[in-house]
């Protein structure tokens, strides 16, 4: 049939007709009935009743799931995803506090067992576990976990050999980051005490558990924050070491937290955690690795006895060395010794010189004295007082005319001097524009103080100085400026007169 049909109608197909067979309305009518009796909730009460029926049916449950919508903490802290499966979702949240104290952290796709409350969200009309604990489902998990972070830290560049520093040859202090009541650091100090005795400065940490993380990167950020010359030395040598265990009991050392503290190190650290098959992210970012605890004591400090060892042989080598290098050096001098002819022979011609030498000197001083009193006799001759005094009355001369020669000279000079000077000083009275003021002529000024030279720079108005030869007088200009008058035609200048040679306005002579 087409058309709507009411629910209580069933149709019903035969082989040659349709029947309809319509439901007694009285059951209808029982049905509404029933619906009407029920109590009224109010939103709040009904989900208060199933938050309260989910929590007393399940409580605290542990479920498996793969992480999915992990974006890390909110702003306030919380952690809010969701566990998923191939057929459905939970929807779970862990608490600021909770979150911090994870050993291992949620991430994207990571498949997880999570234990927690399960109880309902009112503002959204979901349920949702509230989580305690999380872990990787199962060692596979883990080792899929780990593979990621090697890869994304790797990345970033953490692990690159260009980052890792040398060890020093023989450290004064070494750090230690380690439980102090394990036998990790029995065997270290013991290494150490057999091979060449250090200074060592224990950082105690937990190795295994939640907050073991976090206190190994403060140690190693502690031991890089000790000042170079403080009360509690700084040490020259880090080494972080634990014992062998489980994935997941070293699971610490894999901490992000860790592997950037190690990389971050100022300090050369080396890496001893586990044993020989064990391998963890911190032996990546470390600047060496070893197997064992008691290795990174070998690799830390050279052994003292072999030191010696090797320095006395050394120091016998070179003795050895030094001895026949002197042993050569006496025979080349030998050998070079008589090669040498005697000091006899070699003084032999000198001597013979200096004999000659002396038996002529006496001779040779006589001869070279009566040489220079011939040469004095001669000079005395040409300086005898007559002579001199000549000689001294024909300069006085000579300088007496040059002193008439030149007093005359300077009162030529000097006459010369004051002419050209008058000369200038009445060529600069006669341009003077006060001569022209002492002729009856004025001198206006603006305002300001610069001359007027036509009519029509003056406005009505204006400010005026008008200069006399005896002072100035103050003006105002009163109505228009006066049209500027035509201008003359230049008259030829007159040509100039020449100069009479001689006399007292030219140069002169001196003689």
């Amino acid at each position: 049939m087409a058309g709507w049909l009411p629910p209580a109608v069933v149709v019903i197909y035969g082989n040659a007709m349709t029947r309809i067979r319509i439901t007694e309305e009285v059951e209808l009518r029982v049905e509404a009935t029933a619906r009407l009796n029920l109590p009224e909730w109010t939103v709040s009460e009904l989900s208060a009743a199933l938050k309260k029926t989910v929590e007393d049916a399940y409580g605290y449950v542990r479920v498996r799931g793969e992480v999915s919508g992990f974006k890390g903490p909110s702003p306030s802290g919380h952690v809010y995803f969701r566990l998923k499966d191939d057929k459905a979702v939970l929807e779970g949240v862990i608490w600021k506090g909770t979150y911090g104290r994870m050993r291992v952290k949620p991430e994207e796709g990571l498949d997880v067992i999570v234990s927690g409350r399960l109880t309902t969200f009112a503002g959204s009309s979901k349920y949702q576990i509230v989580i305690d604990t999380l872990e990787p489902a199962g060692i596979g998990a883990l080792m899929k976990l780990l593979e990621e972070r090697k890869q994304k830290l790797a990345a970033e560049g953490l692990f690159d050999e260009a980052r890792k520093q040398l060890l020093p040859f023989l450290p004064e202090v070494i750090g230690v980051v380690t439980s102090p009541t394990g036998a990790v650091i029995r065997d270290i100090l013991h290494r150490l005490a057999d091979r060449f005795p250090r200074r060592v400065l224990v950082w105690p940490v937990r190795v295994q558990g939640e907050a073991s993380a976090a206190e190994v990167a403060n140690a190693i950020r502690g031991f890089n924050a000790l000042p170079e010359k403080g009360a509690l030395p700084r040490p020259d040598l880090i080494i972080v070491a634990r014992g062998g265990g489980s994935l997941e009991d070293l699971w610490s050392f894999n901490e992000e937290i860790v592997v950037r503290a190690a990389a971050e190190s100022m300090i050369p650290l080396i890496s001893a955690v586990g044993h020989e098959t064990d391998v963890t992210l911190i032996d990546f970012a470390a600047d060496r690795r070893v197997p064992t605890p008691t290795a990174a004591a070998e690799m830390a400090v050279p052994v003292r006895s072999e030191l010696i060892a090797e320095l006395l042989s050394k120091a016998r080598r070179a003795l050895a060395s030094w001895q026949r290098g002197h042993e050569h050096r006496r025979t080349e001098l030998r050998a070079a010794a008589r090669a040498l002819p005697a000091l006899d022979q070699l003084l032999a011609v000198p001597r013979q010189r200096l004999d000659a030498c002396a038996e002529r000197l006496p001779r040779a001083l006589i001869a070279n004295a009566q040489l220079h009193h011939r040469q004095l006799t001669r000079v005395a001759a040409r300086l005898s007082p007559r002579l001199l005094r000549t000689r001294l009355t024909r300069a006085g001369e000579i300088v007496a005319a040059f002193s008439e020669r030149r007093a005359l000279a300077y009162r030529v000079y000097f006459d010369h001097r004051v002419q050209r000077l008058r000369s200038v000083g009445q060529l600069l009275t006669a341009f003077s524009y006060r001569g022209v003021l002492a002729r009856g002529f004025a001198l206006v000024r603006d305002g300001a103080g610069h001359p007027l030279h036509s009519a029509a720079a003056v406005a009505g108005g204006m400010r005026l100085d008008i200069e006399f030869s005896d002072g100035h007088v103050g003006a105002t200009a009163d109505g228009e400026g006066a049209p500027p008058p035509h201008k003359a035609e230049p008259k030829p200048k007159a040509e100039p007169k020449p100069r009479p040679r001689g006399g007292t306005g030219g140069q002169g002579t001196l003689f």
